[in-house]
């Protein structure tokens, strides 16, 4: 089949170099403008161009790839399918119009939950522990498309998002081919979406990186390793007499149970949300709305990330202090 990559991000990166590994041809990398890409990068990172420089694809990067002038170019190069992934853009009917067979997205999430631009961190986040990767015929609603292929995988409970997006992107390579050769040969199913199973993955914003200790230890790990690599989990040390002082949580870090009935208690009494229980030369423990969360590296404001150790070196401490909100800003 005749296609057009549709992407940006660096999701779509293995399933862009595995359409060189079949028979189908690749006429087009559709992908965001430098000038885009420079506003969240500097220097910009632009792994997709540098795999179609590497094959020979040409490169259209609209502003607006819904406008008659790059619908126009679209349709042009009579493909028989649109490849999306990891793209940026919502696609409207009439672009979709432009290949003969319309355009399938690769998403990485059970669809119908978790649609949006940042499935794997919310799906961390939520404490699953299964996730997955789906091909949906496309439609103009967001996500929506009936499915045409998905995988299901377990989650690692100390998986990053970092990690889980490089594994999903491996699979989604591989089901991408396969819906192709499918699609190709007359077999393709086509399975809808049940709307009443769908959840929302909004795209991350700095403010979801604030942590609440008034959520369970598990939760707040669950947390951490969502906002890898960005905007990570911060939090706030009021230090005694002094300006609380804005700190990052570095990955990893540990939530520890008071649950009787898995362990021996760590303490009688549930301490305030956010107080530093004890310090450990390798860790903090503070409290969590249920649980000890075990901090091993911190990250001051406008400094490096430190190990706990290196961290006591030139900040002291101590059990009592509270780690919460900033000055201005409420816990959610």
């Amino acid at each position: 089949m005749r296609l057009i990559m549709m992407g940006t991000g660096p999701f779509g990166v293995p399933m862009f170099r595995g359409l060189f590994q079949t028979h189908h041809q690749v006429l087009l990398l559709v992908t965001a403008s430098v000038r885009s890409v420079s506003e969240r990068h500097c220097p910009p990172i632009c792994p997709m161009r540098d795999i179609a420089h590497e094959h020979g694809v040409p490169i259209f990067d609209p502003e607006n790839v819904n406008t008659p002038h790059a619908q126009a170019h679209l349709a042009a190069c009579e493909a028989d399918l649109l490849v999306v992934c990891d793209y940026g853009q919502i696609l409207a009917p009439e672009t979709l119009a432009t290949a003969r067979l319309g355009g399938i997205n690769l998403h990485a999430s059970l669809l119908p939950k978790y649609r949006g631009a940042a499935p794997i961190n919310w799906a961390l986040y939520h404490g699953e522990t299964e996730t997955g990767v789906t091909v949906i015929h496309m439609t103009p609603q967001v996500d929506a498309g009936p499915c045409v292929g998905q995988v299901r995988v377990p989650i690692d409970p100390e998986e990053t998002a970092v990690d889980l997006e490089r594994r999903l992107a491996e699979i989604g390579a591989w089901l991408v081919r396969r819906v192709l050769d499918n699609m190709e040969a007359g077999q393709i199913e086509a399975l809808p979406q049940d709307p009443s199973q769908a959840s929302k993955a909004p795209r991350l914003k700095k403010e979801h990186g604030r942590i609440d200790w008034s959520r369970s230890a598990l939760a707040i790990k669950n947390h951490v390793r969502a906002m890898e690599p960005w905007p990570k989990c911060y939090t706030y040390w009021h230090r005694p007499g002094r300006t609380p002082l804005r700190l990052i949580l570095g990955w990893p870090v540990q939530a520890l149970t008071t649950d009787p009935s898995s362990g021996p208690r760590l303490f009688h009494a549930q301490p305030e949300p956010g107080t530093v229980v004890a310090v450990e030369p390798d860790r903090l423990l503070l409290a969590a709305g249920d649980g000890l969360v075990g901090i091993t590296s911190l990250q001051p404001a406008g400094k490096k990330l430190l190990p706990i150790r290196s961290f006591l070196c030139g900040y002291r401490v101590r059990p009592g202090d509270r780690f919460g909100p900033g000055p201005e800003e409420n816990t959610p």
